[in-house]
């Protein structure tokens, strides 16, 4: 009988094998592997089949025909509550669907820190992503999710760090760290993260951009953008920048070339020729890390540095270090390979910022202020019991003589200290590494002491890639202190009046205020 079968399931074999070219393959594959025979009944039950019944059973056979022939009605059977316990010869006895599936999103303690060095700890799933513990953050402290806030990775042992994109796992990111390294993730804002996206021309700048393909009349930076997005062509971006060489302390200026494929430098000045390039790195297996402290730690000849770090790697002897000769020039670099590396998933990420892997995010999620302020009313408390002031002249009125009220008090020249954009005694240095560190986007600016003159004050603001510096000098005018940027044709009773102004209208600064620089606390 067995014989018979399997000359049975040849045909049927060669039969499938006539209509689906795929199912020959599946058939020839398990005929040659000897499978066919799983494919018939076990012997035993053949041997089964074949056996005599014993005398009982032959019995009960009888006396169901005896019953059936004296039309005795049969009790009704009971049908069995539980059928999935019923199983035929050909499946296991305990299937895996009657077990309890095993939780798969184990949880994590991680660690966060801001900027002021207070942390928060978070008990969160495996596969949470970047944006996942941004979003929880925020909803933990009641924040105001603008989309600009990020985490990063900081290696202080060999001073560098790297914005973890949103789409990140960070339980992956952790896994990369020693034992030993002292590594951190801070929270904090990164004004530029996606600013390519809405200003590309800040971005690449026309001497460091060309193109593997001939191309007719002027790019713009739109295009470029979208050519980094396809998979056909891509913009190569070129320039000098200097290179650490392997092993040593000394750095060597070098003709680089940044490609699809990797990072090529030339060994004959600015020469593009294939005979002329040499693979230096690739960023498929690596992260791409700027600088914190390149002078000091690793001899850099400027502070404009950035390196590759392969992923499975950490120490410093790891590190492929390079290093640009302005801001804009290493934002450029940064910039192409992160789009290179990953692509239509950071439009992704632009477009769709709350979507994430572990469900802490929801696209109903809104601002946690917007509710509380679309229920405010104005109030007066000025007599034995308080009122709702239902016109609105009259509220209007009442702000305006408490906030001058406020504004002529006793402590109006330190108001500005309880300012989020207030940085009291912090150097020049110290102010340009925090307006770098939240991103060189347009309007980026904090206030801070002037540590030349200790009367005034400096305004520290981002615009085309650069920082400037402005002073704000105080000026007197009949016995009253104002403050000032254009020379006293434009005063101002305190710190707040001039940044609420320069808010909404440029004046004499090269753009507005717009962003401002804080130091949060977790």
């Amino acid at each position: 009988m067995t014989t018979s079968l399997q000359d049975g399931q040849s045909a049927a074999s060669r039969a499938a094998a006539r209509d689906s070219p795929l199912a020959a393959q599946v058939c020839g594959a398990a005929q040659g592997r000897g499978d066919a025979h799983d494919l018939a009944p076990a012997p035993w039950l053949h041997a089964r089949a074949l056996l005599p019944l014993p005398d009982g059973t032959r019995g009960c056979a009888a006396d169901r025909r005896k019953k059936k022939d004296l039309d005795v009605p049969e009790m009704p059977s009971i049908p069995n509550p539980f059928p999935e316990l019923c199983c035929s010869p050909f499946t296991s006895v305990l299937s895996a669907d009657l077990f309890p599936k095993a939780n798969s999103r184990k949880k994590q303690v991680i660690k966060v820190y801001s900027e002021d060095e207070t942390s928060r700890a978070l008990d969160v799933p495996s596969d949470i992503t970047a944006r996942d513990v941004c979003q929880l953050l925020i909803l933990k402290n009641h924040y105001i999710d603008d989309h600009s806030w990020t985490l990063f990775e900081h290696l202080p042992h060999i001073g560098v760090e790297r914005t973890i994109e949103d789409h990140e796992l960070v339980i992956e990111v952790l896994s990369n760290w020693g034992i030993e390294e002292e590594n951190k993730l801070y929270f904090r804002k990164n004004y530029a993260k996606y600013e390519f996206f809405k200003n590309p021309m800040y971005f690449f700048p026309e001497h460091m951009v060309s193109f593997a393909t001939e191309t007719n009349g002027e790019i713009s930076p739109t295009q470029i953008l979208q050519m980094f997005l396809s998979s056909s062509t891509y913009p190569e971006i070129h320039g000098f920048l200097h290179a650490k060489e392997q092993g040593k302390k000394s750095w060597k200026k070098i003709y680089f070339f940044l490609r699809r494929s990797g990072l090529y430098f030339s060994t004959k000045g600015t020469s593009k020729e294939p005979r002329h390039l040499q693979f230096f790195s690739e960023f498929g297996n690596s992260d791409i890390y700027v600088s914190l402290a390149g002078k000091k730690k690793h001899g850099a000849p400027t502070n404009y540095g950035f390196c590759f770090k392969p992923n499975k790697a950490g120490g410093p002897r790891d590190l492929k270090m390079l290093c640009a000769e302005e801001e804009q020039s290493r934002t450029c670099w940064v910039t192409a390979i992160r789009l290179l590396k990953y692509g239509m998933q950071l439009y992704q990420n632009y477009m769709h910022p709350y979507q994430g892997r572990s469900g802490c995010s929801s696209q109903s999620i809104s601002p946690m202020r917007s509710i509380s302020e679309n229920s405010l009313v104005a109030m007066d408390f000025s007599g034995q019991k308080s009122r709702v002031i239902e016109n609105p002249t009259e509220a209007l009125s009442v702000a305006v003589e408490e906030g001058l009220a406020w504004r002529s008090s006793a402590t109006n020249m330190a108001i500005h200290r309880s300012q989020p954009w207030f940085h009291h005694k912090i150097s020049r240095d110290e102010a340009q590494r925090l307006i770098i560190q939240q991103g060189l986007v347009d309007g980026v600016f904090l206030v801070r002491d002037s540590q030349s003159n200790p009367k005034t004050f400096v305004l520290s603001m981002s615009h085309g890639q650069k920082i400037k510096h402005f002073q704000i000098i105080p000026v007197e005018d009949d016995g009253e202190m104002f403050h000032t940027l254009d020379d006293g044709h434009t005063r101002f009773t305190d710190l707040i009046q001039l940044v609420e102004f320069y808010q909404l209208n440029k004046g004499v600064l090269p753009c507005k205020l717009k962003h401002y620089c804080a130091r949060i606390a977790l």
